[in-house]
């Protein structure tokens, strides 16, 4: 007896996941919004980037010269970009705003220089 209301007491939950992932599968998540990026002596380009709340968005970053970093602190990120090999980084702002990004690797004299900007609406 005590195995049949264990099945009983899991069908609901069964039900509703299965339920879920059939609603999920019709409506899939929009494509992320992407942006290729450059980053080459004390500059990045674009240096300013707009987005929606909610929107996913990817960013391809690339070096043009030598090492430089990728600093987004408002969504966690930090990456370490080397010369000729694309970083992609991904993520989903939940707040509207203006979000300063920033060389985080050392790249000469001009280095403070080098920041950007996303704005989020």
């Amino acid at each position: 007896m005590r195995l049949v209301k264990a099945k009983a007491a899991w069908a609901p939950a069964l039900l509703a996941t299965w339920a879920a992932w059939v609603i999920l599968a019709q409506n899939p998540s929009p494509p992320a919004t992407e942006f290729q990026i450059t980053a080459k002596k004390y500059e990045f380009a674009p240096e300013t980037i707009r987005v929606s709340v909610g929107n996913h968005v990817k960013l391809v970053i690339t070096a043009e010269d030598h090492t430089h970093g990728f600093k987004l602190e408002a969504m966690r990120i930090n990456e370490k970009v080397e010369k000729g090999k694309p970083v992609t980084v991904e993520f989903t702002p939940t707040e509207a705003g203006t979000f300063p990004f920033e060389c985080s690797h050392f790249c000469g004299l001009g280095h403070k220089k080098m920041k950007g900007q996303l704005i989020v609406e």
